[in-house]
């Protein structure tokens, strides 16, 4: 029986779910790896709007990289149709799973599919801090558009400090 995360990306568009999943964790192994990715095909199984360019954080891919390479090579027989994508696949799905979430963590935005119960596509940021003397902002930038998200826990901003969620010219749902 798959467990909840397993369960996200069980659908009638698994199979192009697992191609979108695939080209990233592809891309992400190769020398482009660096190169904002603009021209993504998104499934049509995406809840959301992914905030794009895709840029990854270099740190956590290369944190990840030896994790990416295995489920590369789990999810390659699928991915060039040497073995059939089925739901019932429970490997399948539990890799799935765990590249959606090395993809999240890498590129700092949730993928979310139809029927599933969790934050919309698009990016987020998780703060944690225990003190903050200075400044602390978890999204900065010119337009944020999309679902963005941020989640800061905090013990305690001292006398000057300043917290601040998203910063931005413009803020838009899309």
């Amino acid at each position: 029986m798959p467990d909840p995360t397993e369960i996200a990306v069980i659908s009638s568009v698994l199979p192009a779910t697992l191609t979108f999943l695939f080209q990233r964790l592809d891309r992400l192994l190769t020398s482009r790896r660096a190169e904002p990715e603009t021209d993504v095909d998104v499934p049509a199984g995406m809840v959301g709007t992914l905030q794009l360019p895709l840029e990854p954080s270099e740190d956590v891919l290369q944190a990840r990289r030896g994790e990416l390479e295995l489920l590369r090579e789990a999810l390659a027989d699928y991915a060039d149709g040497t073995v059939p994508v089925r739901p019932s696949d429970h490997k399948l799905l539990r890799n799935m799973a765990r590249t959606r979430g090395a993809l999240e963590d890498i590129y700092r935005q949730h993928l979310t599919f139809e029927g599933e119960d969790r934050p919309a596509s698009g990016p987020f940021v998780h703060q944690t801090v225990k003190t903050v003397t200075g400044e602390a902002t978890g999204m900065d930038s010119d337009v944020i558009a999309g679902n963005s998200r941020v989640i800061q826990n905090v013990d305690t901003v001292e006398a000057g400090g300043k917290l601040i969620g998203m910063r931005g010219q413009r803020i838009t749902r899309q």
